[in-house]
C-alpha cells in the first residue's frame, strides 16, 4: 500500500515538473525576464498642429521627467520624505502614486514628477550618491500659443485616468499624458505616436551591470487643420474680453477657417499635471472657462431665426409673398400683447408701419414674424428648422459638441408633459421660446441656405477628401434663395437695414442680426434692468452674397446691445480680413498695423491677449440658460 502512495507522489512530482517546465515555461520565463530587465520608458513626441497655411500652432518643448526606480522599496521608504522635499511634491502624493502602481512589476519605474524645474534636475544631480532611486528622462512637453490663442479648438492634454489606462490594451501607463479636450482629445491616436524602451540588466538589488538593445520611439504624426492663423488673431483680437463665441467656415467644403470662444483657458498649464484645487476652480469659475461656447453655447437665437420662417413662408406659399402687416409696435394674439423690438427703441421711429418680407427681414420686423409663424404653424417651423440642422449636432470632429433644441408638439409631450399652445409658436417664429442653437449650427445653417440648400459637415482638418465629408441636401427653389438672400445682402447695404453701419466696400457682405432676450420685458420692469439679465447679441455674416466662400457666427453674450451693434463689428472684421488676405493686400499678414479701427469700436491692438481678470461675474451670462421671451432683432 505504501508503494502505491509512494509512486502517486512521485507522479504528482513530475506532474508538477512537467507542468512547469513545459507548459508554463514562457510565463515564468517573462517572471524572470521582468526581475532581471528594468525597463526606462523612451516618451514619444506628440505630432504638431499646422494651420492651412503651415504654420505651427501647437508643437513641444523639450523637459524632463522624474522616474522612481522601485527595485528595493526599502530604499524607496527611506527617501521618501526626502524626495517630497526636495522635489516639492506632498508626500501624500507620492504615496498615492506608489499606491496606485502596486500592481505593476518592481523594476519597472514610475514618472513622480511630469516637468521637471531647474532646482529638481540640481537636486537629483546633487544626491546621485546618496538617493538613488531617482532618474531623469527626457521628454517633449506640449507647448501652445500665449494667451489662449484658439484653445478651445486645439484643446490640452492631461495625465491619463485609470479608465484610459484600462482601456489602452497596455499601451498607456501611469504618468502618460493624453489628450483630453478639443483636437488633441479628437485625434489623440494619429498625434500621440508609439513609446519606445531603454532595456538594461540589473542585478538582485536593483543595480545595472549591463546594457541591451534600445527600442526607439515612434514620433506622432503631423496634422494640418483647416484654421487660418491670420483670421483666427483677427477673430480673437476683435471679440476682446467680451464673452461670446465666434465660428468662421467655408461653407463649400466645411472647412472651419476660424473658432474662438471667450473666456479663454490656457492649455499650457495642463501641459503638465494640473492640481486638483486648481481644476476644482476653473470647474466653479462663473466665467465658464472650460466651455467651448463655439460649439457648446444653446442659447435662443432670436431674429436670426427668421432666415428659417422667411424660407418656410416662401416655400410653402404660406402666407402668400405678397402678405403685408402692419407694425404699430406691437400686435395682440390669444388675448395677450407681444411687442417689436423698435416699441423699445431708445432713438427712432416707434414703429415698422406697412411691412412686406423683404422690409421685414432688414429692419428685423418681430410683428410681421408672429403673424407669419402663426399662419405656418410650429410643424412646419420644425420640419424647416430640422433639415436646417437646428436641434441636431453638426458632427463637428470635435468632442462634446451640443444639440440645441427645436421644440415641437412631440416634444412638449414627450419632455413637459402637457400639449402644445398655439401662441407658442410666436416665439418660435422669431428665434425666442424654447428654442436654442449655438454659433456653429447658425454659421452652418445661413451658409446651406445662401448656398441653395448644400449644407456640408463642418470640420477642423484641411484637405478632407470629399467623400469623407457628409454633404445634406435640402431642396429650396431658386426663387426663394434669391429672395432670402437679396433681403440679407439688403440687411447691411440698404438704407433701414439693422447692420448698415457693417458695409464693407467692394464686398457683397449680408447677413442677419438677433438681439435675444433673457428674460421678459413684463419680468424685465418689475426687477429692472440688471447687467445679468441684458440681451444677447447675434450676427451671422456672410459673402458674396450668393454661393458665398465664408460665412461667420458671432455669440456676444449679455452685451446689452443690438446684434448687429455688438456682434456685427466682428463678422465684418473676419470678412474683411479673409479678402484682404485673398486679394494680397497684406501679402497674408493681417495685423493692427495694416487695418484702420472701425469707427465705433476700440482698434485692435497687434498683439492679442484675452485678460481672464478683466471680467467681471455679473458680466458673463450662464451659456446653457433658457430664453422665454418673444422680442429680439
Amino acid at each position: 500500500m505504501a508503494s502505491y502512495v509512494i509512486v502517486g507522489m512521485v507522479g504528482v512530482l513530475l506532474l508538477g515538473f512537467w507542468k512547469l517546465q513545459v507548459i508554463d515555461s514562457d510565463k515564468y520565463a517573462t517572471l524572470a525576464e521582468r526581475n532581471r530587465v528594468r525597463e526606462i520608458p523612451v516618451i514619444a513626441p506628440r505630432g504638431r498642429m499646422l494651420d492651412r497655411d503651415g504654420r505651427v500652432l501647437v508643437d513641444n518643448r523639450p523637459s524632463f521627467s522624474v522616474l522612481l526606480l522601485r527595485d528595493d522599496m526599502s530604499q524607496v521608504e527611506k527617501h521618501l520624505a526626502a524626495i517630497s522635499d526636495g522635489l516639492g511634491i506632498p508626500l501624500a502624493d507620492l504615496k498615492e502614486q506608489l499606491n496606485n502602481t502596486k500592481s505593476l512589476a518592481k523594476f519597472q519605474p514610475i514618472i513622480i514628477k511630469s516637468d521637471a524645474s531647474p532646482a529638481d534636475v540640481a537636486f537629483i544631480e546633487s544626491h546621485k550618491t546618496d538617493i538613488q532611486v531617482l532618474e531623469m528622462i527626457s521628454v517633449q512637453r506640449r507647448r501652445y500659443l500665449p494667451g489662449g490663442f484658439l484653445s478651445h479648438a486645439v484643446g490640452y492634454v492631461g495625465e491619463v485616468s485609470e479608465q484610459q489606462i484600462d482601456a489602452s490594451n497596455g499601451k498607456l501607463r501611469p504618468g502618460d499624458f493624453a489628450g483630453k479636450f478639443g483636437i488633441e482629445q479628437q485625434y489623440n491616436d494619429v498625434l500621440q505616436g508609439t513609446d519606445g524602451k531603454r532595456r538594461v540588466i540589473v542585478n538582485s538589488v536593483g543595480k545595472e551591470v549591463g546594457p541591451l538593445p534600445t527600442q526607439e520611439a515612434i514620433p506622432g504624426k503631423q496634422i494640418q487643420l483647416s484654421i487660418d492663423y491670420d483670421l483666427q488673431q483677427v477673430a480673437e483680437q476683435s471679440l476682446g474680453d467680451r464673452p461670446g463665441a465666434v465660428v468662421a467656415l467655408d461653407p463649400r467644403n466645411g472647412e472651419v477657417l476660424a473658432m474662438a470662444s471667450h473666456p479663454t483657458l490656457d492649455p499650457n498649464d495642463f501641459a503638465v499635471r494640473v492640481s486638483a484645487e486648481n481644476w476644482k476652480k476653473l470647474n466653479e469659475d462663473p466665467h465658464k472657462p472650460l466651455l467651448n461656447r463655439a460649439i457648446q453655447a444653446q442659447l435662443a437665437p432670436g431674429s436670426v431665426f427668421k432666415i428659417v420662417t422667411a424660407t418656410a413662408m416662401l416655400e410653402d406659399h404660406v402666407p402668400p409673398e405678397s402678405f403685408t402687416t402692419f407694425c404699430p409696435g406691437y400686435a395682440s394674439f390669444f388675448g395677450r400683447q407681444y411687442h417689436c423690438w423698435v416699441y423699445y427703441a431708445k432713438k427712432g421711429p416707434k414703429s415698422h408701419g406697412p411691412t412686406k418680407l423683404h422690409e421685414a427681414i432688414l429692419q428685423s420686423c418681430d410683428v410681421f414674424f408672429y403673424n407669419v409663424g402663426l399662419r405656418l404653424g410650429i410643424d412646419r417651423l420644425d420640419y424647416y428648422a430640422g433639415h436646417f440642422g437646428l436641434g441636431h449636432k453638426t458632427a463637428i470632429d470635435l468632442p462634446g459638441e451640443e444639440a440645441g433644441l427645436m421644440p415641437s408638439p412631440g416634444w412638449v409631450e414627450r419632455v413637459q408633459h402637457r400639449k402644445w399652445y398655439q401662441g407658442e409658436v410666436i416665439s418660435v417664429a422669431t428665434g425666442q421660446g424654447a428654442v436654442i442653437t449655438t454659433p456653429l449650427q447658425l454659421a452652418r445653417m445661413i451658409g446651406g441656405i445662401a448656398s441653395g440648400g448644400v449644407f456640408m459637415q463642418p470640420h477642423m482638418l484641411k484637405d478632407i477628401p470629399v467623400e469623407n465629408v457628409k454633404v445634406e441636401r435640402f431642396p429650396i427653389s431658386e426663387h426663394t434663395v434669391e429672395e432670402v438672400t437679396d433681403a440679407m445682402y439688403g440687411v447691411v447695404n440698404e438704407p433701414h437695414g439693422t447692420g448698415g453701419q457693417l458695409k464693407l466696400a467692394g464686398i457683397e457682405l449680408s447677413g442677419k442680426s438677433g438681439t435675444a432676450q433673457v428674460i421678459g420685458y413684463d419680468k424685465m420692469a418689475l426687477i429692472h434692468k440688471q447687467k445679468k439679465f441684458e440681451d444677447n447679441a447675434w450676427f451671422v455674416g456672410y459673402a458674396p452674397r450668393r454661393n458665398p466662400e465664408i460665412v461667420v457666427s458671432v455669440l456676444v453674450q449679455e452685451s446689452g446691445k443690438h446684434g448687429g451693434e455688438a456682434a456685427g463689428p466682428v463678422v465684418r472684421d473676419v470678412i474683411k480680413a479673409y479678402y484682404d488676405k485673398k486679394n494680397k493686400k497684406t501679402q497674408g499678414e493681417y495685423t493692427a498695423e495694416t487695418k484702420p479701427p472701425a469707427p465705433h469700436t476700440k482698434p485692435i491692438s497687434a498683439r492679442m491677449t484675452v485678460p481672464r481678470a478683466a471680467l467681471k461675474p455679473e458680466e458673463t451670462a450662464d451659456a446653457n440658460a433658457r430664453q422665454v421671451s418673444e422680442r429680439e432683432r
